[in-house]
């Protein structure tokens, strides 16, 4: 078993996974002459397991910097813990991470009612809540949230995209909204409105919800089909959206469907669903996905495959959420680099919001960038159409609310 194989058992087991080091007294918790100690949470197990690779992913980039001697010197050493994808879990496992694991600061937690959470405890301890692995809105506002930042694309411009197509290619549509009943979903929701305006009221006839502890969605998918609906929008976890693809095939329906970006995996999403089942479902992306024909000769590309080989060989090469991590823990990395000599938790979160970098597998057009009243590093996206193999991009990067 490689070294590598045995860090992912230990995440799957919900167990730090750690490079050790010897640990030193220094001003900020976590950071020694030779070790920056940092924390998160991922659903190492329950609803949203599917996401599990993306922390196996984040703690093989990170071994393989520190292969490399690791940053000015110093070693990263990631805990990343289970918690389940339960809220009241990731409130226990930060706390300890923070209290008694003094780990310098969190690093891409998943789940937006996870992050909502732990939000107010990480800003009035003042530690960094960076690159929070969710989509909702509010993880821009630099003004109450100082020490939380954002990643991904906003889940409410992603839904105002929609919207604007919708509004162009089928101005008389009669929308659906299936959303889990958190912030996640209602973020689509609340872009969705945005997005149609006046027209929101008369278009979107029918909107269903679920819990992550449902069974399936089956019922709410056959009451949003009898409600004579002709387009279809889903904000779902990638459990329930492929439940939601094939319940769909199965009911003979064939609305406009329009899914999430955060369930648009071909391994764990469409292929659960149905290659055929997802045929012509639309999306809004960012990143390379490497079940893309087109970009077989893209040097980053390569060089994603190619470490996937040596660093992450458990992990399937094809899932974007790890396209994702491996994107993600470059710019966790550029952050750090950044910080030079000063590795106080203010200059980590300055750093933070003062990014201008071009990580790897990012679209082409679309960037990373941050300011000190920007906490939105990914503001860009381009529509997809899945063709039972793969994402087809067509259309233009678009900007802000897709205007």
């Amino acid at each position: 078993m490689t070294k590598q194989h045995v860090l992912g058992l230990l995440a799957a087991l919900g167990l730090a996974v750690t490079v050790a080091a010897p640990a030193m007294a220094q001003e900020t918790p976590g950071v020694t002459k030779t070790e920056i100690k940092i924390g998160q949470t991922m659903p190492y197990s329950g609803p949203a397991s599917a996401y599990a690779t993306i922390g196996k992913t984040e703690a093989a980039y990170f071994e393989m910097i520190n292969d490399q001697g690791g940053i000015n010197g110093r070693k990263i050493n990631l805990i990343s813990l289970d918690d389940g994808y339960n809220p009241g879990r990731t409130v226990q496992q930060i706390r300890d991470l923070v209290e008694n694991q003094h780990v310098a600061f969190l690093f891409n937690t998943l789940g937006t009612p996870q992050n909502t959470a732990i939000q107010k405890y990480l800003n009035n301890a003042k530690v960094p809540q960076l690159f929070v692995a969710s989509g909702a809105d509010k993880w821009g506002d630099y003004k109450d949230f100082h020490w939380t930042i954002g990643y991904q694309p906003s889940y409410q411009v992603e839904a105002r995209i929609y919207a604007k197509y919708i509004l162009k290619n089928k101005p008389d549509a009669k929308i659906a909204v299936l959303y889990q009943n958190d912030d996640f979903g209602k973020d689509y929701l609340i872009g969705l409105k945005a997005g149609l305006g006046a027209k929101a009221a008369s278009m979107i006839v029918a909107t269903q919800t679920y819990e992550t502890t449902d069974p399936t969605i089956d019922s709410q998918v056959v009451s949003l089909k009898g409600s004579n609906a002709d387009t279809l929008v889903v904000a779902a976890i990638p459990k329930f959206a492929a439940q939601t693809i094939h319940k769909v095939a199965e009911l003979g329906w064939h609305p406009l469907f329009f899914m999430t970006n955060v369930s648009i995996s071909v391994a764990s999403v469409m292929k659960p669903g149905g290659l055929e089942n997802s045929k012509g479902i639309i999306t809004a992306s960012y990143g390379k996905d490497p079940t893309d024909p087109s970009w077989k000769n893209s040097p980053d590309m390569k060089k994603y495959l190619a470490w996937m080989k040596r660093w992450y060989p458990s992990g399937n090469p094809i899932d974007v959420n790890n396209v994702y991590g491996y994107g993600l823990s470059h710019v966790m990395v550029q952050v750090l680099k950044q910080c030079g000599k000063n590795l106080s938790r203010e200059n980590i979160m300055k750093q933070a919001a003062n990014l201008h970098t071009t990580p790897p597998m990012l679209l082409p057009g679309i960037t990373v960038s941050t300011s000190p009243t920007d906490y939105h590093p990914i503001k860009q996206m381009q529509l997809a159409k899945f063709n039972g193999k793969t994402w087809v991009l067509f259309g233009q990067v678009i900007s802000g609310a897709g205007s």
